[in-house]
């Protein structure tokens, strides 16, 4: 028997929403998983008319996703944006270089400015020539720092007042797992935050924070958009990948797990005794953190002293074994930001 859409009752049902277990058609998918989203940016307040929003683009699924339908909101409902398109080159031979082709082909067919920063050329250093320092177990702690201070820095250049980035419902649940498996507890309370400033002034903001990984993969199928979908080289080992097999399970037992997860954590309170790290600014580049210097800096510092394990972990022993000076010349040169 032909199953009728549930939301228009006129048209053939073609897919089941994870999120929800309807039955729906195409056309009202659409519309749910668009106004959804619209949903999110109107009750958090992200955007302000005349933001210049740049768009985080790696060619995947969902910052394709994202640019598609952020695109279309802006001249939907108005919002009166002005969107860039702003990717990070890693420097992974094979995979980025593909990927990046495909942001360009986005480029055009979103008509958005598009800018591109390098590790190469922030860093000096390329994810490639990383990894053959420090191996593939550490590896994507490097990346995650660099790539989050990278953006920071293209948006600087875009001179940006926001910038979003395609983190679905469950890359925020994944997060949740791993600060509560590690104890972290000040990241535990910011993961769930859908708008932060944290290391940098500029505004960041997740729209599909409610969004499903499955669904965004279903938008892109079914709306034929183009995006690139291999994984990053050099994550398989990554701890993210034990935190999200869990949650698969979960998730095909009780599909609302990923959702109860960020309800979870937005609802963790931090006990009063729990000291919060205080924001200052790195004495060597300048950038936003916690301590003298910037997590960035500390881990080109031992990739320069040829000690690439020397920000990895607990490194107060290791930074005072090799005196680490703060005061040492910027390994961030001022022509790089």
């Amino acid at each position: 028997m032909v199953k009728t859409c549930v939301i228009c009752d006129a048209a053939r049902a073609v897919l089941k929403r994870p999120k929800t277990g309807q039955q729906i058609c195409k056309e009202c998918f659409y519309h749910v998983f668009e106004t959804e989203i619209h949903h999110t940016i109107i009750d958090n307040h992200l955007f302000s008319r005349g933001d210049k929003v740049a768009i985080g683009a790696s060619g995947g699924k969902d910052s394709t996703v994202l640019a598609h339908v952020l695109k279309t909101l802006n001249g939907r409902y108005n919002y009166g944006l002005d969107l860039f398109l702003l990717s990070v080159d890693e420097g992974i031979t094979g995979y980025r270089d593909d990927s990046l082709e495909t942001v360009k082909r986005n480029q055009q067919q979103y008509d958005l400015p598009l800018k591109i920063v390098s590790y190469e050329e922030l860093y000096h250093w390329t994810m490639d020539e990383i990894v053959k320092e420090v191996g593939l177990k550490n590896n994507c702690t490097f990346c995650g720092v660099f790539r989050r201070q990278a953006l920071d820095r293209g948006a600087a250049m875009l001179d940006v007042d926001h910038i979003v980035t395609g983190h679905n419902a469950d890359d925020i649940a994944e997060t949740i797992l791993m600060n509560i498996l590690r104890g972290d507890t000040p990241r535990l309370q910011r993961c769930t935050e859908i708008v932060t400033t944290g290391e940098s002034l500029i505004r960041r903001s997740k729209p599909f924070k409610y969004t499903y990984e499955k669904e965004i993969v279903m938008y892109a199928y079914f709306k034929k958009l183009d995006y690139f979908s291999t994984e990053c080289t050099y994550s398989p080992n990554a701890y993210r990948g034990y935190a999200r097999t869990f949650l698969k399970d979960l998730e095909a037992i009780r599909p609302t797990a990923i959702l109860d997860i960020i309800q979870s954590g937005e609802a963790f309170q931090i006990k009063t005794e729990v000291k919060m790290p205080v924001q200052q600014t790195c004495v060597r580049c300048g950038y936003m953190s916690s301590n003298e210097l910037c997590k960035a800096c500390v881990l080109l510092e031992g990739l320069n002293r040829g000690l690439p394990k020397l920000g990895i972990g607990k490194t107060e022993r290791l930074r005072k074994q090799h005196n680490l000076q703060v005061s040492e010349k910027p390994v961030i040169t001022e022509t790089a930001w």
